[in-house]
């Protein structure tokens, strides 16, 4: 965090105070932010969701998605479950409807070797 935000002038305790008070509630997830720094060195910033391969990885119980893709799968989530990661990224997603953000969570989870099922 130092390293992108310091050459902005941007006060790091104080960003890094504000960021953990607001993701506190999300402890132990990956939660991106979006910055914006002002000419006058204050900032605002917006949080994400964490990213489809964190819930997929959560959902699934593995630790890593697959080595070799394609060949070996590292475990399994429902299609209930891939709906409900869907719900959640629906937000970040360039998706028109959840359908279309299922299928976009179903290659996330191909592209890691996690086996989708009815």
């Amino acid at each position: 965090v130092g390293t992108a935000l310091g050459p902005h002038g941007i006060n790091i305790v104080e960003f890094t105070k504000t960021y953990n008070e607001r993701t506190a509630a999300q402890a132990g997830s990956v939660i991106p932010a979006q910055i914006t720094i002002f000419e006058d060195r204050s900032f605002t910033f917006v949080l994400k969701t964490p990213p489809a391969a964190d819930l997929l990885r959560k959902a699934a119980g593995v630790e890593k998605g697959s080595a070799t893709t394609g060949r070996d799968t590292v475990g399994r989530v429902t299609r209930a479950q891939v709906r409900e990661i869907a719900q959640t990224k629906m937000a970040d997603l360039n998706a028109a409807d959840l359908e279309a953000a299922s299928r976009v969570i179903e290659g996330t989870a191909r592209s890691m070797g996690i086996e989708v099922v009815s």
